[in-house]
């Protein structure tokens, strides 16, 4: 009767560990059911479960394995599994599987913990745990740090539940954790939709213009309530649109070269353009900076309002339909169609209420240091980190991105 083994093997790394351990086990036919490896500062931990047949004894083969691995320096544990539990093992392959991101400048223990918690309160089982972000030295600044550890996780989950829960902890230690389905969808992302202000920069230009035009005070008011959600998008906008009647037109271009682009932004879109997905702005700011930042970070498409212009002088409204929420959800249904992609390939970032409609039916919808409201209402969240920690919640690992 085939006999199933679970060898453990531990020790220092070293080129052609896995090779002479699995030799010895082709010398005696044993079938390899499952197999994992991980490495963890110059320490190997390689698991194996083996299928050895009736007709090859397991004493030798073990007495082998026994006998390379000390030869080698290293630790090796055998544990018998039952059919039984093998059986089960193998049940549970069909069951949902979500991938757990948790991000910040660096990651203390306590954050490790009260994810794991939550994920054994859930009944889930951890399959993996991966560090997606590069080593960093002891010495280096922490406001440069990027730290990103991933779990993947099996079982079935209440999703709602578990995300409350997450940004709970979240808020309380400083740190991000996305919760998403670990399906095709995810690894076959094409497409990226971002706000523009107080997302692909740091800055809300209408309270630029408006300081511009000496109106700064009440324009920054009523853009801060309708942020919040307390006030309707499309009545506060031209509300504050009205208030630059009469700003000179030659203004644009200077505000448009200070506009702070926001931490990671370049290095996102740069990755992302070499990657093969497609961008686009969706905002309720101006096409004049839209595409000013799409000709410098290269991006494909553009979607803002007009300013009206007369004789070079702004006449406080916009030609045209206004870019609200409802807007921005209509215009990635659009480019979801015209790129040929279904809405679960896509993606959607963004800091204001404006922005849930879209956020709500992208694949991936991200709230990007974003308000109380829509850090609560949006599926995740990232406000530790800069924009290009979005290419961790893609999988991405920091030896796979362009610097």
């Amino acid at each position: 009767m085939t006999e199933l083994v679970l060898i453990r093997v531990t020790g220092a790394d070293k080129p052609g560990l896995t090779s002479s351990i699995s030799a010895i086990l082709a010398q005696y036919d044993v079938t390899i059911l499952d197999i994992g490896q991980a490495e963890i500062h110059d320490t190997l931990s390689l698991g194996i479960l083996a299928a050895i047949p009736s007709r090859a004894e397991s004493g030798p083969v073990l007495k082998d394995v026994l006998f390379k691995a000390h030869e080698l320096g290293l630790s090796v544990r055998f544990t018998p599994v039952t059919p039984e539990s093998y059986e089960h093992w193998v049940q549970g392959q069909g069951k949902p599987r979500h991938i757990i991101t948790l991000l910040a400048r660096t990651i203390e223990a306590e954050a490790i913990s009260r994810v794991t918690a939550i994920v054994a309160k859930h009944g889930l089982n951890i399959d993996q745990i991966n560090r997606l972000s590069g080593r960093v030295p002891l010495e280096q600044a922490e406001s440069n740090t990027r730290a990103c550890v991933e779990f993947s996780v099996r079982g079935e989950a209440e999703q709602s539940v578990m995300r409350a829960e997450f940004l709970e902890i979240a808020n309380e230690l400083g740190v991000d954790i996305a919760f998403q389905e670990d399906d095709v969808y995810r690894r076959t992302r094409r497409l990226v939709c971002f706000d523009m202000d107080s997302t692909l920069i740091e800055a809300e230009v209408i309270d630029e213009l408006a300081a511009a035009a000496g109106v700064g005070e009440q324009v920054a008011d009523i853009t801060e309530r309708a942020m919040q959600g307390e006030l309707d998008f499309i009545q506060s906008f031209e509300q504050r649109v009205a208030l630059l009647k009469g700003l000179s037109g030659d203004v644009l271009q200077g505000i448009a070269e200070r506009l702070p682009v926001t931490e990671g932004a370049e290095r996102l879109i740069r990755n992302l353009n070499a990657l093969g997905y497609k961008t686009a702005i969706l905002s309720g700011g101006f096409n004049y900076f839209g595409r000013y930042l799409q000709e410098k970070l290269g991006i494909d498409y553009v979607f803002a309002n007009e300013l009206e212009m007369e004789n070079g002088i702004v006449t406080g409204r916009v030609t045209g339909r206004v870019v609200d929420g409802t807007r921005k959800a209509e215009l990635l249904r659009e480019l979801a169609r015209k790129e040929g992609i279904l809405l679960e390939q896509t993606i959607a970032v963004g800091d204001g209420a404006n922005d849930l409609p879209m956020l709500s039916i992208a694949g991936l919808g991200i709230a990007f240091r974003a308000k109380p409201l829509v850090r609560e209402n949006a599926k995740n969240a990232i406000s530790t980190l800069g924009l290009d920690g979005i290419l961790y919640l893609l999988g991405y690992r920091d030896r796979d991105i362009l610097d």
